[in-house]
């Protein structure tokens, strides 16, 4: 198994999952996770990793924000891709103002398979109306997802123990966005249960979990306004008494290139 970031932020998010080939398939399986980049953005992010968006077998969506959604719909049409989301995403977007695209849906709690990539759905707390997360595994490994959340949960760690790749939100440095010049109102909003991950916050999650299998971790979803790289890196380190240059960080705009499980 192995993934890539298209890029990650408010200004739009896309992952790459990759297993396979297998199934009697000569080519990969490839799942995408969130299109907030418009169309002519979302197949250039993709041939730079390599990819024709038409290889793609399916679009996970974790929630109706637009900054995960906005591009999903109109990449799926022109590319025949299916979409997967919850009930709560579709009826939040209004899933009959998209026609010609397939479309199914998925819960919180009910495990499907993309090939030979098992798509584990989890919630989360989140200002949207039915969120989830997701653990990918193609038998050998396992790759958690966890952003856009607000705290951790007992749920959140159980999904995301004994996983070999996290991909983690680390949103803001709570001092930073305190001193910021953002609203009181989205101050709170970011901060609150139903908000984003500050580093902390992201580093005590990961400090909980069954980390036997870790060998790889993404920092993700980072404010350019309240937040560094540095600050991110370090909070996780912290996490995992790992040294700072081995946590990896999804930029907005370069994303972030493949990452392979299988190797060291």
């Amino acid at each position: 198994m192995r993934f890539a970031s298209l890029g990650s932020g408010s200004e739009g998010n896309g992952l790459i999952v990759e297993a396979g080939p297998d199934h009697g398939r000569d080519r990969p399986w490839r799942v995408m996770v969130d299109c907030g980049f418009g169309l002519r953005a979302a197949e250039a992010r993709l041939l730079r990793l390599g990819i024709e968006p038409a290889s793609l077998d399916a679009i996970l969506v974790t929630h109706e924000h637009g900054d995960h959604l906005g591009g999903v719909f109109a990449l799926a049409r022109r590319h025949g891709l299916t979409v997967w989301a919850s009930h709560g995403t579709l009826q939040a977007v209004l899933r009959d103002r998209f026609p010609n695209v397939v479309v199914r849906v998925c819960s919180g709690h009910m495990r499907f398979a993309v090939g030979p990539i098992a798509v584990m759905p989890f919630p989360v707390p989140h200002d949207a109306r039915e969120p989830t997360q997701f653990v990918f595994d193609d038998g050998v490994h396992r790759l958690g997802l966890l952003t856009d959340t607000g705290r951790g949960t007992a749920h959140i760690i159980d999904s995301l123990s004994g996983c070999d790749g996290l991909v983690m939100e680390c949103n803001h440095d709570p001092a930073m966005l305190e001193a910021s010049d953002y609203p009181y109102p989205l101050k709170r909003r970011i901060s609150g249960d139903y908000g984003h991950l500050s580093n902390d916050v992201a580093a005590e999650i990961v400090s909980r979990l069954d980390r036997s299998r870790l060998r790889r971790i993404v920092a993700a979803h980072l404010s350019r306004s309240n937040n560094r790289p540095e600050l991110a890196r370090a909070a996780l380190a912290s996490a995992t008494g790992w040294e700072q240059a081995r946590i990896d960080i999804a930029d907005q705009d370069a994303g972030l290139d493949w990452i392979d499980l299988s190797r060291p």
